[in-house]
């Protein structure tokens, strides 16, 4: 496959060898995106039991990256070759209780490090390997470190990752039994991030964050890949997607317009952007956008939410997220955390999806619209689940509420009932 950088702020191409990061006439605002040419025919759509993988490289030809060089790689069995291929769970009876019989749940949850951020960590660690870098670093909430540092172990390269010193301890937990070199840095999302750039630059150190390497979006766009597929490749109406920085739901639009440009789907969805009340810097660029018609202007956030995963107070992938949502013809909403934490309780026992806060914020936006009958009954939707609830047990138990403590007593049990 052939394909270009394309800066998303000015346009300008460039091949892919010249650059690594960033347009250089724009610097850390210029994110470059991958524009795709194929030679020759189209490439043909996977199909059941025709041999692809059961995992997000099956779209391989649909992806940045030399395939002969990274075959090898692919034949063997870890968690880098089996991200993606999560399953759609038909939630009817939830559905119907809402009054969206169409519904279906996307659960992420059920990657190899409990989270949608192994798509994005396998593409640039497999990218990485390609290159010949041998360690790699990112900042990270949690979600996405876990992820790069085990796709990185399993590919025997070196991880740093820097985190929050906030981060869920269940989420730290995961960055060192992966043999991560963690840094907890005291200060935000966004600090850590800077720090993050900081040290790429003075170590040589290949950098994996979001809104800055270009490949972390080739692996998320794969989630759209999938939906279409497990559609019989159609398109839902409408999908919900929680957001903080913004690069999953920029994937997302990715992969439903790089299927349309292809033919292999006739229409796109309309994207649904849920941002915690606490951390909206998203949705209020999307407001003035469509208040006004300025251009779309990302302004930072005091964040603060029990959503740790979509903290963020300045959104490095936001504008192109709010772009994303405007092309699709869709919207941004926010919900606050106690809406996510009902939320993570109604999708676990009425779906049996286990979402953390930031895994069910994409739901508890779903409830908002269909409360307020902003939701056609005859129309198809996916929530997007982006992360398992074992990543945060503390919100979990939030949500949950106690349980019965009993003497060992039939009795017991019968008074409790």
């Amino acid at each position: 496959m052939n394909y270009r950088l394309r800066c998303t702020v000015c346009g300008e191409t460039y091949a892919p060898d010249s650059l690594t990061y960033v347009c250089p006439k724009h610097g850390d605002d210029g994110l470059l995106e991958t524009v795709l040419a194929f030679e020759g025919d189209a490439p043909i759509r996977p199909q059941a039991d025709d041999g692809h993988p059961n995992s997000m490289w099956r779209y391989l030809n649909l992806l940045p990256i030399a395939a002969e060089r990274v075959q090898g790689l692919l034949a063997a069995a870890t968690p880098l070759t089996s991200a993606g291929w999560t399953p759609l769970h038909a939630a009817e009876r939830l559905g119907r209780a809402l009054g969206v019989p169409h519904l279906r749940i996307k659960d992420d949850g059920r990657n190899p490090s409990a989270s949608f951020k192994d798509r994005a960590s396998a593409f640039v660690v497999a990218k990485a390997l390609e290159r010949g870098e041998t360690t790699i670093t990112t900042a990270s909430s949690g979600n996405a470190g876990a992820a790069l540092a085990c796709m990185a172990a399993s590919a025997g390269m070196r991880a740093v990752i820097f985190v929050p010193h906030t981060a869920p301890q269940a989420k730290v937990a995961q960055l060192l039994m992966f043999g991560a070199t963690v840094f907890l840095v005291r200060g935000t999302y966004d600090d850590a991030f800077d720090l993050c750039l900081k040290a790429s630059r003075k170590f040589g150190w290949y950098c994996r964050n979001t809104g800055y390497n270009p490949y972390t979006v080739e692996g998320k766009k794969t989630v759209s890949f999938e939906i279409c597929e497990q559609l019989d490749w159609s398109a839902p109406d409408r999908v919900y997607v929680s957001v903080g920085d913004g690069n999953i739901i920029s994937g997302v639009w990715k992969g439903f317009t790089d299927l349309h440009a292809l033919g292999w789907i006739d229409r796109t969805p309309k994207l649904v952007g849920v941002q915690a009340a606490g951390s909206d810097a998203c949705y209020r660029a999307w407001q003035r956008a469509r208040a006004t018609g300025a251009p779309i202007q990302i302004e930072p956030v005091n964040a603060d939410t029990i959503a740790d995963s979509i903290s963020v107070g300045l959104p490095r992938d936001g504008a192109r997220a709010v772009r994303s949502v405007i092309a699709s013809g869709g919207e941004f909403v926010t919900v606050t955390d106690d809406e996510i934490l009902r939320s993570m309780k109604v999708l676990a026992s009425e779906s049996g999806v286990f979402a953390e806060p930031a895994g069910a914020a994409g739901f508890a936006g779903l409830i908002k619209h269909a409360a307020a009958r902003q939701v056609d009954h005859d129309e198809s939707v996916v929530v997007i689940v982006t992360g398992n609830g074992l990543k945060d047990v503390p919100s979990a138990l939030k949500a949950a509420g106690a349980a019965n403590v009993i003497d060992p007593t039939l009795e017991a049990v019968e008074r409790a009932i």
